[in-house]
């Protein structure tokens, strides 16, 4: 590598054929949607060293994606950027060894002291409708719910056995999203519970929300889960960045569908002016399939991605610049 008093000529080539590339993204807006270049280009420059950059259309054909990468948002195209939670804002292992453990020790608790409220009613009509189908679907784990002229008890049982099974098969369903919120909520607002996100989160969603693109959380969870987590984090409430909040009531998060019911909620001419960011490459595929840009994030404890996959991935919110 050249050091810093030797950088070759080369380097100014590359360096203005980056910028011949950041020229044509505003003048032929949908020859480039999101550009890429290494970071080094960036970052390392500094310490001494040139390095070779790259330049790919985030669309263009799939290949293995170079370390360390910095993807560039034009504004006219990228108009909206939609994140899931786990593996991609937040860790896996605060849903998995903080909420779900905490929803499912205190189910009981909840449901006993909030029986006769109007929420949880609504709450446990929907569990029943659910368990109701699990049953004739043969679902494993699923019991029958009794009446409610047989007690609050017996009742409180059956539905405490289903919503634990409902935890334990990490189940994406509606009733169970919203039950867990609501047992949530309160320990958020006592502050027993804190939102946890990864470092590049806050700092990435304040740069966004500055140059007009809008933000959008896209989980399994309910909404109501999503604004407590966001709401009540490690770093304050980063809701004034979100412009809204999806959950499962939307559509399953591995069907197209679910994509198009957003990008026609959130106002932009098409689908792929949303840069949607997953760990999971069901998801993915399912929002591509949809005409959404898409990034698979790759975090400390995030499941293996499989090999040709296909996708451009990224390790840190820092990577994406606009």
């Amino acid at each position: 590598m050249a050091s810093a008093a030797t950088i070759p000529p080369s380097f100014n080539y590359v360096n203005n054929l980056y910028h011949y590339h950041l020229f044509s993204a505003a003048i032929k807006p949908h020859s480039l949607r999101i550009i890429r270049v290494t970071q080094c280009h960036v970052h390392k420059l500094s310490k001494g060293k040139a390095h070779h950059v790259k330049i790919k259309n985030l669309n263009g054909s799939s290949r293995a994606m170079v370390q360390n990468s910095i993807y560039i948002l034009e504004p006219s195209i990228v108009r909206g950027i939609v994140l899931d939670i786990e593996g991609a804002t937040s860790p896996i292992s605060f849903v998995t060894d903080v909420l779900f453990p905490y929803a499912r020790n205190n189910v009981r608790k909840h449901l006993t002291w909030t029986y006769d409220s109007e929420e949880t009613k609504d709450d446990i009509k929907l569990l029943c409708e659910q368990v109701e189908d699990d049953l004739k679907r043969g679902v494993s784990g699923a019991v029958p719910i009794p009446p409610d002229d047989a007690g609050k008890e017996e009742v409180i049982d059956s539905l405490v056995a289903n919503v634990e099974a409902m935890i334990k098969a990490d189940r994406k369903i509606t009733s169970l999203k919203q039950l867990q919120g609501h047992i949530w909520r309160t320990r958020f607002q006592n502050k027993e519970l804190q939102g946890v996100v990864y470092d590049d989160v806050p700092e990435a969603l304040r740069r966004w929300h500055a140059n007009g693109i809008k933000v959008y959380i896209y989980s399994s969870g309910s909404r109501e889960a999503q604004r407590l987590i966001f709401g009540n984090t490690t770093y304050g409430d980063l809701r004034k960045y979100l412009c809204g909040f999806f959950d499962t009531t939307v559509g399953n998060k591995r069907e197209a569908r679910s994509y198009f019911e957003i990008a026609q909620s959130v106002g932009v001419d098409e689908p792929s002016q949303i840069l949607f960011i997953t760990d999971v490459v069901q998801e993915a595929i399912a929002a591509k399939s949809a005409g959404l840009q898409v990034l698979i994030s790759v975090r400390p404890g995030n499941a293996p991605l499989p090999e040709n996959h296909g996708f451009e991935t990224v390790n840190s919110f820092a990577e994406i610049l606009n």
